[in-house]
């Protein structure tokens, strides 16, 4: 029988290795190369289950003792998740077949580094620049609720009337 490596034997052994010199952008295509294929095959579930539209949620899982080891899970659930850190979210509209893109947020890092410093953000980050802002106000968070047919806060507000 074979002895298969652990996940925290390869971690300690990349964490001791000297670090390479590949290009991070190479890197992540690596990581996302059946990134397409994954939610296709998630969607084709989905399908399966429910009977109208349903969400698709892509969340990256940061091990809490293994640093370097990051996984992506990919789901699909009824309602609209409410917004965190490390997420995109899509909508499938079963009326057209398709999938709309709703936000990605990215790490907390990121998104503190990113409000923190907005005004340096490259032009071809501006609209990750916009989910961030968009995650720090509120406004997705109001989004989902709206999407789920939530009451918002807005929606306790007692008008009166008279004296």
């Amino acid at each position: 029988m074979e002895d298969k490596e652990t996940v925290g034997q390869a971690s300690l052994d990349l964490l001791n290795k000297d670090p390479d010199t590949q290009d991070p952008i190479e890197l992540q295509r690596a990581i996302d190369h059946d990134y397409e294929e994954q939610i296709v095959i998630c969607v084709e579930r989905g399908k399966k289950l429910y009977e109208g539209d349903f969400y698709i949620v892509v969340g990256i899982k940061r091990e809490r003792l293994l640093k370097n080891v990051i996984r992506r899970q990919i789901f699909h659930r009824s309602t609209c998740p409410t917004p965190q850190n490390d997420q995109t979210v899509y909508k499938y509209h079963k009326n057209g077949d398709r999938i709309e893109f709703l936000w990605v947020i990215p790490s907390l890092d990121t998104c503190m580094t990113f409000v923190n410093d907005a005004h340096n953000v490259a032009p071809e980050e501006w609209d990750l620049l916009k989910f961030v802002l968009e995650f720090e106000d509120g406004t997705l968070l109001k989004k989902a609720k709206k999407l789920n047919n939530e009451l918002t806060d807005e929606s306790y507000i007692i008008k009166i009337e008279g004296n």
